[in-house]
């Protein structure tokens, strides 16, 4: 074996531990996986970005920050968040004074006699947004303390900036951030949470809607220092909705973008599905929407199509629940649909199955489902069904005093996931595993002001899902991080948390789900790299 060779193997083992998205195994020649000899590393490095929470005046939002303690971690390294400066937020505003190159490129556009007597203003726009930038930058970061114990920050009003995040060494196994906001009037009113996410080069976001009474904006982050450039498609009942300012948009170094849908498209529709295709570059994406009667409510990314799909931890305590499905590419998709209920798996009166042709958007109203008991929607292909993405639209409350979140579906928990935010009296820990008894741990971390870490096993049965009694720690002070592990290989268990705060009798409700956290990496041995090379 030359130096090259081995060269390229240290390089990939480290490239693995850094970033934690690297899984190494290679079968040998008598086709015995590899990967059984591999090391388990914790992640050295993470990165999170977090939307601008809300443009309200009213808004209240909180930030929680939260590590797991992972084994070989060690407790070194940091973690922190810094404000991205907000971009346009209106589309369809700088249509009238620039003009897009095929390229992509933008230009101002000269005045009826040539001159360009914008170009001053201008100058002196971007001066004071450089100032504004500056003053933004210096307020103060979100910086954890230690593995294990939550630390949390606030702001209020309009001004709440997103947030660019980097956490390394023993900060950066699982390394999890919560925004939460609540509005108490006017438009989108309510509990607005979000679980801040990596950055990625493509989001799927069924459950959108460009209706009248419905505002929703499609958050897009930029964590590195070149600018990147997106794409967002929207697809509807009948297919792919024509789009006005969609393509090429370029979201610069270490911004923000929000982009109201309403100006992509002059198409009023109920249930559109959002593809956010990044060219080039990495983004963070999340949809805020608000509604002018139902509050509002963040819309993280449904998990990859599947064939597959669970959305877990509807309310028990729903009046409404809308399924919203997307098929992409040209092949239909026929699915079963199922309740996972505390006693079994279910299927909903009249919903049995669920046909969503290729390339459009189907919904459906599943009305008040869960009917007072825990429960998480499992889809399956019927036979040789398509890979779709889904979302649900939770309604909880009556008349002029209810709430909506939303749902999306999410990938499994797998080794361990965290979720930051919770409080002693308004969290709900729902679990299901569709397939097969699982064990599960839960552990409370520490609160933020204080108190002693508790854990607790559950047993939750093949096909159930159970609103499981939490421990909580000892001497609570402040709210505390929930981390939950599989104990069950080979079991799929997913989960999502439900925060409640009700406020002038209107019952309002976010909804998070937890996948896999990431936070270590299989890398195999060196001494199994070279035998493998040597053959």
């Amino acid at each position: 074996m030359n130096r090259t060779t081995l060269s390229l193997i240290a390089g990939t083992v480290a490239l693995a531990a850094i970033t934690g998205f690297a899984s190494l195994s290679e079968p040998d020649a008598s086709g015995t996986d590899t990967a059984e000899a591999a090391a388990v590393l914790p992640v050295e490095r993470s990165g999170l970005l977090c939307p601008a929470p809300s443009a309200s005046d009213l808004a209240e939002t909180t930030y929680t920050s939260f590590t797991p303690v992972t084994k070989g971690a060690g407790s070194d390294g940091s973690a922190q968040l810094q404000a991205a400066p907000r971009e346009s937020t209106d589309t369809a505003a700088t249509e009238d004074d620039q003009k897009t190159s095929e390229d992509g490129k933008t230009t101002d556009t000269p005045d009826a006699d040539g001159s360009d007597t914008d170009k001053a203003d201008t100058d002196k726009a971007d001066t004071d947004k450089a100032d504004d930038d500056k003053k933004t930058a210096a307020k103060p970061v979100l910086a954890p303390k230690a593995p294990g114990t939550p630390v949390t920050g606030e702001t209020s009003g309009a001004d709440g900036p997103a947030l660019v995040g980097t956490a390394e060494g023993g900060f950066a196994p699982g390394w999890t951030v919560q925004q939460t906001t609540q509005v108490t009037a006017g438009n989108g009113r309510g509990l607005l949470g979000v679980t801040c996410t990596a950055p990625d080069t493509e989001f799927w976001f069924p459950g959108v809607s460009t209706a009248a009474d419905r505002t929703d904006y499609v958050h897009l982050t930029n964590p590195d220092d070149s600018a990147a450039v997106a794409d967002i498609e929207l697809y509807g009942k009948d297919g792919a909705v024509a789009t006005t300012v969609g393509e090429g948009l370029t979201i610069p170094a270490h911004s923000t973008e929000p982009i109201l849908l309403s100006t992509l498209t002059g198409e009023k529709q109920d249930d559109l599905t959002v593809h956010v295709n990044v060219r080039s570059g990495r983004v963070g994406a999340a949809v805020q929407a608000l509604d002018d009667k139902l509050g509002g409510d963040w819309l993280a990314a449904s998990t990859d199509p599947a064939g597959t799909l669970v959305v877990p931890g509807i309310p028990k305590d729903a009046t409404a629940v809308r399924l919203v499905v997307f098929a992409p590419g040209d092949t239909d998709a026929d699915l079963k649909v199922q309740l996972a209920a505390p006693t079994g798996l279910i299927t909903p009166a009249g919903q049995e199955t669920l046909h969503v042709k290729g390339g459009m958007t189907t919904a459906v109203d599943l009305g008040d489902v869960t009917r007072g008991e825990a429960g998480s929607l499992v889809l399956t292909p019927t036979d040789g069904s398509a890979p779709v993405v889904a979302a649900v639209r939770v309604v909880r409350g009556k008349g002029d005093k209810q709430e909506s979140a939303f749902i999306p579906a999410t990938a499994q928990v797998g080794a361990r996931a965290s979720v930051a935010g919770n409080g002693a009296k308004d969290t709900t820990l729902s679990l299901t595993a569709p397939t097969g008894t699982a064990k599960v741990k839960v552990t409370a971390s520490a609160g933020t002001g204080g108190g002693a870490a508790a854990s607790q096993t559950y047993t939750i049965k093949q096909g159930t899902t159970q609103d499981v009694r939490l421990p909580v720690p000892a001497g609570l002070k402040g709210t505390y991080a929930l981390t939950v592990e599989n104990l069950t290989a080979g079991t799929p268990v997913y989960a999502s948390r439900t925060l409640t705060a009700t406020d002038g009798g209107i019952p309002g409700f976010t909804v998070q789900t937890l996948p896999n956290d990431r936070g270590t990496v299989a890398v195999p041995e060196a001494d199994e790299d070279l035998r493998v090379l040597q053959k």
